[in-house]
């Protein structure tokens, strides 16, 4: 297996095709929502992006979800690096604390809110088996949280209309643990 060149962005670094890769956490490229909250997932475009699993870590900010309560057709798991939040699974509320790690089989219904007074540092990672299908569905625990749909639907578009794009930014220092 070949070397994946790394190339700037502007805002951080990404893989230029496929292929193995040594790239510091801080140096790679990082998006960041009104909403949602700061990740960076390694993945570049194209042929960069990984095949069979998906990984990032979430920065977010007190009473940030890190997406829309969802369920899909893919294992997720995470693994909460620093701080403290809830996890809104199943439709209860779950307590989060640093090393707290959380499984989701596929088709769990679930979302991570930051609920601390500092930020909640999670790295989540899941299957990719070709994304045959997701649901946003409603739920009132997600929704008290802002991080709930009004209407079900299995379209991610519709599910964060309204919603800030994600805008291309450098790491934040002082975000990872340690760093």
């Amino acid at each position: 297996m070949k070397e994946a060149t790394l190339k700037h962005t502007g805002h951080g670094l990404v893989p230029d095709g496929d292929g193995w890769f040594v790239l510091n956490t801080r140096d790679a490229l990082w998006e960041e929502s009104a909403e949602f909250g700061r990740y960076t997932r390694w993945e570049g475009p194209g042929d960069a992006r990984f095949k069979e699993f998906g990984i990032n870590i979430n920065v977010l900010q007190p009473g940030q979800p890190g997406c829309m309560y969802h369920g899909e057709d893919a294992q997720e798991d995470f693994l909460v690096l620093a701080g403290q939040g809830v996890m809104v699974i199943e439709g209860e509320e779950r307590p989060l604390a640093t090393w707290d790690f959380v499984h989701c089989p596929a088709w769990t219904k679930h979302v991570v809110v930051a609920t601390g007074p500092e930020p909640l540092v999670v790295l989540a990672a899941g299957a990719r088996n070709g994304r045959k299908g997701i649901v946003y569905p409603v739920d009132e625990t997600a929704r008290k949280h802002g991080a709930g749909v009004e209407r079900e639907t299995p379209k991610p578009d519709d599910a964060y209309a309204g919603m800030s794009a994600l805008v291309p930014i450098r790491y934040v220092e002082g975000d990872l643990p340690g760093a």
